[in-house]
């Protein structure tokens, strides 16, 4: 007897998940670190655990045997098929296990399920629509080092790419890119290092450095404009008449608000509930087919 029911989310950062009864009635949200499934089949797991684990302790719940608990999860890294079967053949008893992109569950959540458009801009970003006649379209989501554009880990690989400029007195030096140095090793040694063990959640670590700087360098703030434009070309591609309503989602979606066009910022809201609420959604969904 299924006893609870998990939304989970996970990404090149962290993971989050809702953790509720049956008949949806929400006890706690959890959080622990990146699940990506870039990052590892064994590693995504442990972190989906953990978040569990957080969610229960939270609602002050003992958690019961994986067996009465069913799970949706939307995670960066699915459109890999081979990792997708991988982590769901490593299913740790689990009683339902549904499995989408994070760019799906994202879109359920936003809209609650009704045709529209998002696009997330987390650690990497996607863009996907759901249209009135029930298809669904994504673009972006090719994931790092190629694509991602107006990501984290983009910003972060621009950053990267600077500060390399910096140290070779091919660009100034600024506040700006000594807190970059300093974030990646304090010189040009430890920049070697970094970047010998850098994946995608570090370099999506700097990207919180550049909107900091975004207003007072012309060097951040022209990163971040571009980000802007990446966003807008995203949405345009889902939905060029700009019909269907559209939402700004993730971890860097708001912080990538002023740096938007006027009438774009202007249509672009806020998602109704985020991309575990949304996990969240499609598994009660499955339940009640069943």
């Amino acid at each position: 007897m299924i006893e609870y029911l998990i939304g989970a989310d996970g990404g090149g950062t962290g993971t989050r998940v809702r953790l509720a009864r049956p008949d949806g009635a929400e006890l706690a949200l959890g959080t622990a670190g990146p699940s990506g499934l870039s990052l590892g089949i064994a590693s995504a797991w442990a972190a989906v655990n953990s978040a569990i684990d957080a969610a229960f302790a939270a609602a002050n719940v003992q958690r019961p045997d994986n067996a009465a608990i069913a799970v949706g999860a939307g995670l960066a890294g699915v459109h890999n098929k081979q990792q997708a079967e991988a982590f769901t053949a490593a299913n740790p008893g689990f009683a339902r296990l549904l499995l989408e992109t994070d760019a799906f569950t994202t879109l359920l959540g936003a809209h609650g399920g009704k045709p529209g458009a998002i696009v997330a801009v987390g650690t990497g970003s996607v863009g996907e629509v759901l249209l009135p006649t029930g298809e669904r379209r994504e673009v972006g989501g090719w994931g790092f080092p190629a694509g991602d554009e107006a990501g984290g880990c983009w910003l972060g690989l621009k950053a990267v790419g600077h500060i390399e400029q910096v140290l070779d007195c091919r660009q100034p030096a600024s506040a700006f890119a000594s807190e970059l140095i300093e974030a990646c090793g304090g010189g040009r040694d430890g920049l070697f290092a970094w970047l010998a063990a850098a994946n995608q959640t570090a370099y999506a670590r700097l990207a919180p450095i550049v909107i900091a700087h975004g207003a007072s360098d012309d060097v951040a703030h022209a990163m971040l404009r571009d980000a802007g434009r990446e966003v807008e070309r995203m949405a345009h591609a889902l939905d060029p008449s700009a019909a269907l309503p559209l939402a700004l989602c993730g971890g860097l979606g708001e912080a990538l608000r002023p740096y938007l066009s006027p009438a774009f910022a202007a249509r672009a809201r806020a998602p109704q509930g985020d991309s575990a609420f949304g996990a969240l959604c499609l598994v009660r969904q499955a339940m009640e087919e069943c």
